[in-house]
């Protein structure tokens, strides 16, 4: 099996110390953008798999349930995923310490849903979430060192540090937030998806909320409009089972998510399977430049609690959690199937697992060196420039001062 990787962030800082010469900061940004998810597999054969599950549909017929992926698919998915994982387990660390402060909402567990999607869209499309936002920014191409400097509030972060944990953003690459009130992402979504059909872009986007803000009344508007308009919106709702500490069962008479839409198709998807995220995520693509609108539900777990303020046991018990993670755990699940094709040995998953540990390490340590935002940055990106750039007093005589 050919590979061939980038030099990265870790290799660059063991260069650094066994030499005089200290590479530049610029050098050591560069190097963040690169992970062991870059590793480039060459072996491109087809390989077929079966979805564990098979798709609930509503006003639809359901996607085949083999899937084809290839052993550089493999791979990635489980570099990708397995780096996921560990930023969030560090984020954790990071908030303990007192070096992330606000809210903070942690995906591991929930890594089958950014990867599957991914491998299904192009960066031409759009993706919008909630504040449960981390691993959709890296999944879209964010980096770590974007990663762990903006939770930690610091200058080189997706955000410049002004955003935090819930405020993750990437425009160039289709990623539009990271949003912290619950459910107003939907209707922006589908104003995405309306200028993606205004501008005839032949591209969609995936509007993603949880079940905890499947019963928000905007959500049945935005998807309203919609479907009148056709627009290329595909509504995603990350049903891990808890809005905040509360069962979906006491929440919603109709914990059917995929169904909601009424007029709408909709599809329940294994959402700890990355093929049938994978396959459900392209299916639904096609349908939305067609025909409009459609609705799916991913039926995940998240590991922590809702945000690092809740414990995640006082409402489900720690058997319920372990039982998820010995039978559903969607890292473990692609591990299985690169063993069983003989793709990868233990030792090289387990060598690409240290890998990703170092890669996070040292984004962490080089986000800490981030400087924090200067004073001056709480008047930028308020207004478009040109518009509204003078303040003044209330008096409306006196110029206060002049923005950026």
């Amino acid at each position: 099996m050919g590979r061939a990787m980038a030099p990265t962030l870790s290799k660059l800082l063991r260069t650094a110390a066994t030499t005089a010469k200290q590479p530049s900061l610029n050098a050591l940004r560069a190097a963040c953008a690169r992970s062991v998810s870059t590793e480039s597999y060459s072996d491109t054969t087809t390989i077929s798999v079966e979805t564990n599950l098979p798709f609930t549909t509503h006003q639809c017929e359901p996607p085949s349930r083999i899937v084809e992926t290839n052993p550089a698919e493999l791979m990635k998915f489980y570099a990708d995923m397995f780096t996921m994982r560990r930023m969030e387990i560090a984020a954790d660390s990071l908030y303990k310490s007192k070096l992330i402060r606000g809210f903070c909402h942690l995906y591991d567990g929930q890594e089958a849903v950014s990867i599957g999607m991914e491998a299904a869209l192009t960066r031409k499309d759009s993706i919008i979430t909630a504040y449960r936002d981390h691993c959709l920014f890296y999944g879209r191409g964010g980096t770590l060192l974007e990663v762990f400097a903006e939770l930690m509030g610091r200058k080189d972060g997706c955000s410049h540090g002004k955003g935090g944990s819930m405020h993750f953003y990437k425009k160039e690459n289709g990623f539009y937030g990271g949003h912290g009130i619950v459910g107003a992402q939907v209707p922006l979504g589908c104003g995405l998806a309306f200028a993606q059909k205004y501008s005839k872009a032949e591209a969609v986007t995936f509007a993603l909320y949880g079940d905890g803000a499947a019963n928000q009344g905007q959500l049945f508007e935005a998807l309203n409009i919609s479907a009148l308009w056709n627009l290329p919106a595909v509504l995603v709702c990350e049903n891990n089972h808890y809005g905040m500490g509360t069962a979906e069962w006491r929440a919603a008479k109709s914990p059917a998510y995929y169904k909601r839409g009424d007029y709408a198709p909709g599809l329940k998807v294994d959402g700890m399977d990355v093929f049938a995220v994978k396959q459900a995520s392209k299916f639904a693509k096609e349908h939305a430049l067609k025909n409009g609108p459609i609705i799916l539900e991913m039926d995940t777990y998240r590991y922590h609690g809702h945000s690092m303020s809740d414990p995640g046991s006082t409402y489900r018990t720690r058997d319920e959690i372990s039982g998820v993670r010995q039978e559903r755990d969607p890292i473990e699940r692609v591990r299985k199937l690169v063993l069983a094709h003989n793709i990868a040995t233990a030792a090289e998953l387990k060598d690409i697992e240290k890998e990703a540990k170092k890669e996070v390490d040292d984004a962490i340590a080089l986000a800490k060196e981030s400087p924090v935002p200067d004073p001056s940055e709480l008047f930028a990106h308020v207004y478009v420039k040109g518009f509204g750039t003078e303040a003044f007093g209330a008096d409306r005589k006196e110029l206060k001062g002049v923005l950026p």
